[in-house]
């Protein structure tokens, strides 16, 4: 049986994204559906497209129209479904076998942030990440352009209740450690051999006591007493690089 939360909240609409990057990767992605496509003639002609697209020709300044204001379109723009939910349950079960890592987000609701974790989950072979559904963004254009082509490549779990979720994680052979400043080892002092589950909170608030609760252990990055933290992003792809190269 399946086990795992398909998402509350409906997806409202079709995101736009933009960039080649974020395109490319969306066109070779048989998961998605490309429901229409811009393009500047200088833009388009350099991609192989399928016919059941369409494909509508226009300048820079019509495509400035189609996102946010100073959006760097690279001349492309895509309408697309999100992508299928996917099944924790189905995730922990493909994940068998293997020691690669899993990233646990709490209440991450910055786009750009979330994009950036996915860009370095992809960069570190991360099994996925599991973030919350009603606290963590939607599918965008300015998500995707961050991931750099990464959300077409990681899977994406969103739950309900991300304390139960930690749970199946933990049942599943995951050590759950949860970065924190003020935890008392670093990383590498508590990581062991095991499969890791990488657990970060929100900038400002960083993990919830309840998410804390749910860890099997506590650490922090040693960075230097004269900078109070990292952006998000960056601590994940550190402690994910820390993973990776463990001994």
């Amino acid at each position: 049986m399946r086990r795992g939360h398909r998402p509350s909240q409906p997806v409202q609409g079709r995101p736009r994204f933009w960039g080649r990057h974020a395109v490319i990767a969306a066109l070779a992605n048989p998961n998605r559906t490309v429901r229409r496509m811009w393009g500047t003639r200088e833009a388009l002609s350099a991609l192989d497209l399928p016919p059941v697209i369409p494909v509508t020709y226009a300048d820079a300044a019509d495509l400035g129209r189609l996102v946010p204001q100073d959006a760097p379109h690279q001349g492309l723009v895509i309408e697309v479904d999100p992508l299928p939910d996917i099944w924790l349950g189905d995730l922990l079960e493909e994940a068998q076998g293997n020691r690669r890592p899993l990233v646990v987000l709490d209440q991450v609701t910055d786009p750009h942030n979330v994009g950036a974790v996915l860009r370095s989950a992809a960069a570190f072979d991360a099994v996925g990440i599991i973030t919350q559904d009603r606290h963590a963004p939607p599918e965008s254009g300015a998500l995707a352009r961050s991931a750099s082509g990464a959300l077409e490549l990681v899977p994406w779990v969103r739950v309900v209740n991300l304390a139960r979720a930690l749970d199946e994680v933990a049942e599943a052979g995951f050590w759950r450690i949860g970065l924190t400043g003020h935890a008392k080892g670093t990383l590498g002092e508590v990581m062991g051999d095991a499969r890791i589950a990488v657990v970060l909170g929100a900038e400002g608030e960083g993990m919830r006591q309840n998410t804390e609760a749910h860890c099997d252990e506590l650490a922090k990055l040693p960075i230097s007493p004269r900078v109070e933290s990292l952006n998000i992003s960056n601590a994940a792809a550190i402690a994910l690089y820390a993973i990776a190269t463990r001994s």
